[in-house]
């Protein structure tokens, strides 16, 4: 299952960074070519930068490849080590689950019930908005998963 979605949000990110680039470049060539700016590129390109962004940062999360300071880990002996990955795992779990689950689905209900439309593109603002719980979740999952692995992978040694 872990392919699976890492393969559905690879492509996923490619469309969306595909559909970024054809955004601006449509926003540039209307701007300088035709003289005549359009109206909702601009709008359409921060949206879409979010939805990258969070993804993107869920991928990285999945990958291990997100930003991290692991000066503590390099010089830790085996058991604190983890102990460490644990402790950060656990407080990842947290922070997407309270931060981007819980906070990003009460951003989006409030949105749709209160009827906040984009300005340009005049979009309910909860469907730019589900990307917070949606890549909390994929965070949380992708975390738990990397947490399974390292502790079988260390309980095997």
């Amino acid at each position: 299952m872990r392919r699976q979605v890492d393969r559905l949000l690879e492509k996923f990110l490619a469309v969306i960074m595909a559909i970024l680039v054809v955004d601006v470049l449509w926003q540039v060539i209307s701007r300088y070519v035709l003289s005549s700016p359009s109206s909702f590129t601009d709008e359409l390109a921060g949206f879409l930068l979010i939805w990258v962004g969070l993804f993107g940062a869920a991928y990285v999360a999945g990958k291990k490849e997100h930003l991290a300071i692991d000066l503590l880990l390099q010089r830790s002996g085996p058991a604190r080590k983890k102990f460490l990955e644990i402790f950060i795992s656990i407080s990842i779990i947290l922070f997407a689950f309270a931060v981007l689950v819980i906070g990003g689905t009460w951003l989006v209900y409030t949105r749709f019930v209160l009827e906040v439309k984009s300005a340009a593109l005049q979009i309910p603002l909860g469907y730019v908005y589900i990307v917070l719980p949606i890549s909390g979740l994929l965070i949380v999952f992708f975390t738990i998963d990397n947490m399974l692995q390292f502790l079988k992978a260390h309980n095997e040694n």
